[in-house]
């Protein structure tokens, strides 16, 4: 009889901003009460088919705070908002961000919400958010606000659940009313989905494997150069990241949490993103684990042989691939099951566009010749097929989030006189096949250029070698300083900010997730009271071009520097940033953030003007603890900073020596006024910066030293430091 180990992968990133405490996006919530719940409840109705789910820790830390109601995301705490309290610029949000849902299975059905999405679309093109916003009443908003998040409860709810059926039965005009049951849903699936793991775990239905604990490519944090294995003409980083005992550090905390949240240590581990080499194979071992899980492509370049298939997709060499082995030197070994990607991959991108019962079918169909062409080839033995996939993201594009395919599949399973579905523990246990050594490689092309063969990536990694090197320098930081880095450190070391990076991924949120690296690893700087490297402040995304937020300058202006707006023209010929009104999903869910709302910068030969508005007065907005600075990134290292509360304002400009501390640079000449704007003259000379020389700079607000905003987003202000020619170069009728 073929035996089957069907493993489904539950995985998010690490999406908490831990400065803020906000979770910058909502995929965790949203997939929690979509797909976590209802892909191991569905289990209940086929108690004879047998299969793993690998769960994330830094999915299950965030599902756990969600539950408890103590996590808090822009999306979230704007759909519960009442509709007709929402700011302009909150209602924008809701306009620009509450459709991130497939829109054939999970909007088009749905004819209000469809409505609403074609309302948007046919006022918005080209428009900011704010435009469209603005033809939605606040009824539309409310029921914008209960759709969004209403496609994304179980399909079991909307089958069986009194309160979800009367919601979709109604379709419009919903109360705030609607909006506390629908809320009330929410918090019942996403309390649920923990101990709905534990309970088939302890009737014997479901495995329960890990991955390490921030989802890190373990190869790469053991040694970066295992990248040259593939690729040994690569360009690389600026350094060699070789951390295997951050490694090991990954899989140790994923051990404690699954035993804290399921009562045991777990016997299996689907190395992130299956990537694999013989330095992490070591750390596997020695952290306990029974058996892991890669690609069929591994096991074919580690054997040197090339797997071929016929028309139907059947491997020629069952007896190599439909078996587990032994990987490791002999006494130092954990077994290894290597996954059908032509099969399992059918699921992830063929089936949704079959009907339920022939995808079911036809995948069932193809384990059974699978099995019978394994045991012809071996005279009558057995196989095993690992069947290894993504057990969330492929829902929303099937119909009814998947439940009718899986269900005529688990049907199919646990009647079919010829397979048997298994653990992958259960179909680890008879390995006796040896592999001494593995190829190094991910389930995705057998190899790492995903995470780091783009220079996005090399960026990326040098930035995380330079913050690791911080963290062994640090001295004299308190103890609870250095949890707070070393934590940041292992989150900054997942796979997923470097998966958006470079020209192979993209997808709406490349530039949250870019952000949200970067933070992560100014966080770390922060914690131990070191100086922020001024890379760390622009994107490293070089693959799209920024947005055209910053407008150059067209000629000479010479502004009288008094804080106020003294007349029109004195700014004429000025560049500027365009600073938008709406936040995306990096805004921070805070009452405090002090907003800049202008900024324009120009210059004549000798001087660089700067002229800072803000959400209020500048001179009510700073304080003793509140700043605005400007940040050079050329010249690199200075510092312009602007406080003091009232209309004198405290110049003070500081540079960065070899050492990296921060020292005063004395330059008399710079004249700052504040009122209603900031006005700011800094003489070229004091920055050091000749004609023809690149200027660059961010605009920032910071708080006690900390920085909370700063503009432009995604790349600096830039520009020459002009010669005399500059006006009629720009000059235009």
């Amino acid at each position: 009889m073929t035996r089957v180990a069907l493993l489904w992968h539950m995985h998010q990133p690490f999406y908490q901003d831990l400065a803020s405490g906000e979770h910058i996006l909502p995929w965790v919530r949203l997939h929690a009460i979509k797909d976590y719940w209802g892909m191991a409840a569905l289990l209940r109705e086929f108690p004879s088919v047998r299969v793993t789910f690998n769960l994330v820790p830094s999915l299950l830390v965030q599902l756990e705070s969600f539950a408890r109601e103590e996590a808090r995301d822009r999306h979230l705490e704007l759909g519960l908002k009442p509709a007709d309290k929402l700011t302009e610029e909150e209602r924008a949000f809701c306009v620009d961000q509450f459709f991130h849902a497939h829109r054939p299975r999970m909007i088009d059905p749905y004819p209000r919400y469809a409505e609403l999405l074609a309302r948007r679309d046919s006022n918005g093109a080209g428009l900011r958010p704010r435009s469209p916003a603005a033809q939605f009443s606040v009824d539309d908003i409310r029921d914008l606000q209960v759709w969004h998040k209403l496609v994304w409860i179980d399909q079991y709810y909307f089958e069986r659940d009194d309160r979800v059926r009367a919601l979709v039965s109604k379709g419009r005009r919903f109360t705030e009313e609607d909006k506390a049951t629908l809320r009330a849903v929410e918090l019942e699936l996403l309390r649920k989905v923990v101990p709905e793991y534990r309970d088939a775990s302890a009737r014997g239905q479901i495995e329960i494997s890990t991955s390490p604990f921030y989802h890190p490519i373990l190869p790469l944090l053991c040694d970066t150069d295992v990248y040259l294995r593939t690729h040994p003409t690569s360009r690389m980083p600026r350094e060699r990241f070789r951390r295997p005992g951050d490694a090991a550090e990954q899989l140790s905390r994923a051990v404690t949490l699954h035993q804290r949240l399921f009562g045991r240590r777990p016997d299996g581990l689907w190395p992130s993103e299956g990537s694999v080499s013989d330095e992490m194979v070591a750390l596997v071992v020695a952290a306990g684990f029974r058996w892991m899980a890669t690609d069929e492509e591994i096991l074919a370049k580690t054997l040197r042989r090339e797997f071929s298939r016929d028309g139907y997709g059947q491997v020629d060499q069952p007896e190599l691939l439909y078996r587990p082995y032994r990987v490791g030197q002999e006494g130092r070994q954990v077994v290894c099951g290597f996954r059908d990607h032509v099969v399992s991959d059918l699921i992830g991108f063929s089936y949704a566009s079959w009907p339920a019962e022939s995808a079911a079918e036809d995948f069932v169909q193809r384990l059974t010749d699978a099995g019978r062409h394994y045991t012809l080839r071996t005279s009558g033995g057995e196989a095993t097929i690992f069947v290894i996939l993504d057990g969330e993201n492929a829902w929303e594009h099937f119909e009814d989030q998947g439940r009718p395919f899986l269900r005529a599949l688990y049907r199919r399973l646990g009647a079919h006189p010829e397979l048997k579905t298994v653990t992958m523990g259960e179909a680890c246990t008879a390995a006796k096949d040896p592999l001494p050594s593995i190829f190094p490689g991910s389930w995705i092309n057998a190899d790492f250029y995903i995470w780091i063969g783009h220079p996005d990536d090399h960026r990326a990694w040098s930035q995380l070698g330079d913050a690791r090197r911080a963290l062994d320098a640090a001295s004299g930081v308190s103890e609870e300083a250095m949890s707070q880095a070393w934590e940041e450190m292992l989150i900054a070391e997942g796979s997923d900010w470097f998966w958006w990076y470079g020209d192979d991924h993209s997808s709406d949120h490349d530039r949250t997730f870019d952000e949200l690296f970067r933070r992560h690893v100014i966080n770390i700087y922060r914690a131990l009271a070191k100086p922020v490297p001024e890379e760390l402040l622009v994107s490293n995304i070089t693959t799209q071009a920024p947005p055209a937020d910053v407008y150059r300058p067209t000629g000479f202006i010479r502004p009288v520097i008094d804080g106020e707006l003294t007349n029109y023209f004195e700014w004429v010929g000025s560049g500027g940033v365009e600073v938008p009104s709406v936040g995306d999903a990096m805004h921070e869910v805070t009452e405090r953030t002090a907003s800049i709302t202008l900024i324009e910068f120009g210059f004549d030969l000798e001087n660089l003007y700067i002229k800072v508005a803000g959400s209020k007065a500048v001179s009510e907005l700073l304080s003793d603890d509140l700043d605005l600075s400007l940040n050079f990134l050329a010249p690199s290292g200075v510092r312009v900073s602007v406080s003091g509360h009232g209309g004198t304002p405290q110049v003070r400009m500081i540079e960065r020596a070899a050492d990296g501390k921060a020292v005063p640079r004395n330059c008399p000449d710079i004249q700052a006024a504040t009122g209603r704007v900031l006005e700011l003259r800094l003489p070229f000379r004091c920055l050091g910066a000749v004609t023809h020389a690149t200027v660059s700079f961010i605009v920032a607000v910071n708080r006690n030293g900390t920085e909370i905003e700063h503009h432009p987003r995604h790349r600096p202000i830039e520009f020459e430091v002009p010669d005399a020619q500059f006006p009629l170069r720009n000059w235009t009728a």
